[in-house]
């Protein structure tokens, strides 16, 4: 089991949903974040003053597989959000020691589904 985490632009969502559901990947967690990498942030004038914005909105995404499902996550991700610009994003794959399904008191494998 394997919890995959991706940062990615906010705009690029719905693309990243469709080619995560053309893989059978329905079960996802999405989170609004900001951050900064490579970016830096951008300067922008308000009221005559310079303000340096170095904090960017980007969108956390969240999913949970079993093995045999990590590559075609990671693989759905890259294709609906890959731009070949800067920011573009990360994926993290961390591995997960225990899933409880709440509500029927599966464990392991059965409660990732």
């Amino acid at each position: 089991m394997k919890l995959v985490i991706a940062y990615i632009q906010p705009e690029r969502l719905p693309e990243v949903k469709q080619a995560l559901y053309a893989r059978e990947i329905f079960k996802i967690s999405v989170t609004n974040a900001m951050g900064c990498g490579r970016q830096k942030g951008y300067h922008e004038t308000y009221r005559g003053a310079d303000i340096e914005v170095n904090l960017l909105k980007k969108v956390r995404i969240e999913i949970a597989v079993n093995e045999s499902f990590v590559q075609p996550t990671i693989d759905g991700i890259i294709e609906g959000s890959k731009t070949g610009q800067i920011g573009d994003g990360k994926i993290f794959v961390l591995p997960i020691e225990e899933c409880i399904r709440i509500r029927t008191g599966e464990t392991g494998h059965d409660a990732i589904g």
